[in-house]
């Protein structure tokens, strides 16, 4: 009759605890870089936050007293952090839908597949490389050089396997029934992805969008590459053909000075680079958590 009950003792029951317990401790070892990551970020540009950070151009290092502020890099990591979603998302929902409701399962979808897999995993300074090489250095875009196009176009690499395979994996999670019910009273295929499957898909394909977006804002090498970097206001729509500046390339000139004004300043783009990044992947779990509940639902 005892044999019914837990016994502490077996010798089962002890591994069985000092695995588990072994589980929690590299887990809480795994998570521990992060936490005092993100909590020395906070508070070492926590500190730094005034509002004329946010309206003021960084000074050129040099001068110890003031180092300015990070208008010019916010604005342009937003606009070139737009213009690679506007390229990459039409692309990467595109070739989702392809593989997901297109292909039959041939060749050419498994090629596109593995093709995406490789370019997730491709380091992100050669997306800088590559784009260099096909725009920067033959001066292609209206004659000129670096440019926040052209950083907004290697950004855009980074974020199409996101959005493809998000896509892809989305849509597959749509049942046939619906599909069925659409073609069968006479809507074609296009009606079908349109009003139907990609309706359906909308929560897991905005999700892979705005994990897409987290990665690339904060992306320095292919900035380095392609947008460079620039101290002054953008003023208007002719600046995107020119030196662009970036939270991420900010934090990488003003960090490597020797002047502590310029490094407070890198500090504390790093808690606004930090911080956005955050909130995008904290919305993104949002999203992720209501979709799976409304399809409980």
């Amino acid at each position: 009759m005892n044999s019914l009950y837990y016994q502490k003792r077996l010798s089962r029951n002890i591994g069985d605890k000092f695995f588990t317990s072994l589980s929690v401790i590299c887990a809480v070892i795994a998570i521990l870089p992060l936490i005092f990551l993100v909590t020395y970020i906070l508070i070492k540009g926590g500190s730094q936050i005034t509002p004329e950070l946010f309206t003021l151009e960084p000074n050129p290092p040099g001068d110890d007293l003031d180092a300015g502020g990070i208008n010019p890099a916010l604005v342009g990591t937003l606009i070139i952090t737009s213009i690679a979603s506007i390229i990459a998302i039409p692309v990467g929902v595109g070739g989702g839908i392809y593989l997901a409701e297109y292909s039959k399962g041939g060749l050419f979808s498994r090629f596109i597949r593995f093709g995406v897999n490789v370019l997730a995993g491709v380091p992100s300074i050669i997306a800088g490389v590559f784009i260099y090489a096909l725009i920067v250095s033959t001066k292609i875009l209206f004659g000129s050089m670096y440019s926040g196009l052209a950083g907004g176009m290697a950004l855009s690499i980074l974020m199409l396997p996101t959005i493809i395979k998000t896509t892809d994996e989305g849509l597959k999670l749509v049942p046939n029934e619906l599909r069925y019910a659409s073609l069968g009273v006479g809507a074609s295929m296009y009606t079908t992805i349109l009003k139907v499957t990609l309706p359906s898909a909308f929560r897991s394909i905005a999700t892979g969008v705005v994990l897409g977006i987290a990665r690339a804002a904060g992306e320095t090498a292919p900035l380095i590459f392609t947008a460079l970097f620039s101290y002054y206001y953008i003023t208007g729509f002719g600046d995107l053909f020119y030196e662009m500046g970036s939270l991420a390339v900010l934090i990488y000139n003003f960090a490597l000075e020797p002047y502590d004004a310029q490094n407070k300043l890198a500090w504390a783009a790093s808690f606004i680079l930090v911080l956005s990044v955050l909130s995008v992947n904290i919305f993104s779990r949002i999203l992720t958590a209501f979709n799976e509940k409304t399809k409980r639902v």
